[in-house]
């Protein structure tokens, strides 16, 4: 079989290597005009235009962040993720959502791996799908967290679906809310009547989701006693009237971290635990690199790195988090989202004492806050660098204050990613 990989990066690589065997005839399409870690031997299909020239293939395997409709082939259009699903001997638990995708992901699987079980956390964290997909079985369980870009295209859904928070996302890549909300409906759009879908209690996107395909069959919310999920009473998970553990076994900051909680525990208990191994689980999971993360205390000022939020939602619940004064640091390359709520949100919390806007981003934000009436002070710094950035963050700190790196925004024009402005921001305030 003729088969194209569209684009290369981390899971083109992977796909590669799963395709990569003597009945195929492999060919690497990306749109860089030179890839230096291309495979010796393999067809290439370089420049701008290589995802219009895929035609003559069968097969035309698109990377996530590709979208469907820049391939122009009369082959099948697949994806690692479809792949996946079609393949996988063992249960799914698929996670998406705006933002608390990977914390709720990890702690599904944290409980799960408490309860004895053997969990697979894949897909946009964790390990690339389709490198393990040969040693699952089917006692096993695999945790998914799934991006609107994965999802795209899937044409099966997990057996139990989790839907957070949604909110306006990745409008500089998907067209508009629309296509980005539809994208995301089919982690249960192909659903069936024996499937499950978990959603957040008052988000109207994620009800559209779980609404979609079947219907309100098998769908309950996470949050509320309304629905025979796990939610937060008296500092305490509770399922129905039950308590299952006090909310000081998780060990994350901030009540949409508790949110996220109740929907793995409600996650989790589908699939069979005790309430002893969801408070082993919760106390067991110290959270991910770049949300929310504790970097250290200088001088009585804590800094928290949340380079991880690059959506005005992910910020909002990180100045919620905290009951200190906060020094926000937030900006960087514009995605097309709406900054309203976030100004809302500081507007009504008056611990935001100072907002720090770096990044190309920076008059514009610093003029529409302004207009909303945010009253915090409002610094745009001309800053080249990260330790600039910081170093103008902390003169305005006192002791008892805290900093936080919590964007809202791209980290493209400064940084590579966010794992890049994430780990400079540790690394430079570990070094003060």
């Amino acid at each position: 079989m003729k088969i194209a990989i569209a684009g290369y990066g981390a899971e083109g690589k992977a796909s590669f290597l799963y395709w990569n065997t003597p009945e195929h005839d492999i060919t690497i399409a990306d749109e860089r005009e030179s890839v230096d870690d291309l495979p010796a031997g393999i067809a290439t299909i370089l420049g701008a235009e290589a995802f219009q020239k895929l035609s003559s293939f069968d097969l035309v395997i698109r990377t996530a962040g590709l979208a469907p409709e820049k391939i122009v082939t009369d082959g099948k259009v697949w994806s690692a993720t479809n792949e996946f699903f079609a393949k996988s001997p063992a249960p799914i638990i698929g996670v998406t959502g705006t933002k608390g995708k990977g914390t709720t992901a990890s702690l599904i699987t944290s409980i799960l791996k408490a309860a004895g079980k053997t969990v697979h956390l894949v897909g946009n964290i964790g390990t690339p799908a389709l490198e393990i997909l040969p040693v699952i079985t089917a006692n096993d369980i695999v945790v998914y967290e799934l991006s609107s870009f994965q999802l795209w295209d899937l044409e099966k859904s997990p057996s139990i679906a989790v839907v957070l928070m949604i909110e306006p996302d990745h409008l500089n890549v998907h067209r508009n809310l629309e296509e980005y909300i539809e994208a995301k409906a089919n982690i249960r759009r192909h659903q069936g009547p024996d499937d499950y879908c978990i959603y957040h209690p008052t988000n109207a996107y994620a009800h559209q989701i779980a609404t979609t395909g079947i219907g309100e069959q098998r769908a309950a919310r996470y949050g509320t006693p309304d629905d025979n999920e796990v939610y937060i009473k008296e500092n305490t998970f509770f399922i129905r009237d039950t308590a299952i553990c006090s909310v000081d076994a998780l060990q994350l900051p901030g009540t949409h971290n508790q949110e996220n909680a109740c929907a793995a525990i409600s996650a989790a208990r589908h699939v069979g635990v005790d309430n002893e191994a969801v408070e082993r689980g919760l106390r067991s999971f110290e959270g991910l690199p770049h949300r929310l993360e504790l970097v250290r205390e200088l001088d009585g000022v804590a800094y928290y790195n949340d380079s991880f939020s690059s959506a005005p939602g992910a910020t909002i619940a990180a100045i919620r988090a905290f009951d200190r004064p906060e020094i926000l640091i937030i900006g960087g390359t514009d995605k097309g989202a709406d900054f309203s709520e976030l100004a809302q949100a500081i507007r009504e919390n008056q611990q935001v004492k100072q907002l720090v806007i770096m990044g190309t981003i920076g008059h514009k934000l610093a003029d529409f806050l302004r207009q909303q009436g945010v009253t915090a002070a409002i610094e745009e710094v001309d800053a080249k660098t990260m330790l600039e950035v910081i170093g103008r963050a902390r003169e305005y700190a006192v002791p008892g204050d805290i900093i936080i790196l919590s964007p809202a925004c791209a980290s493209f024009d400064m940084f590579k990613n966010f794992e890049d402005r994430g780990n400079q921001f540790r690394d430079l305030v570990r070094a003060l």
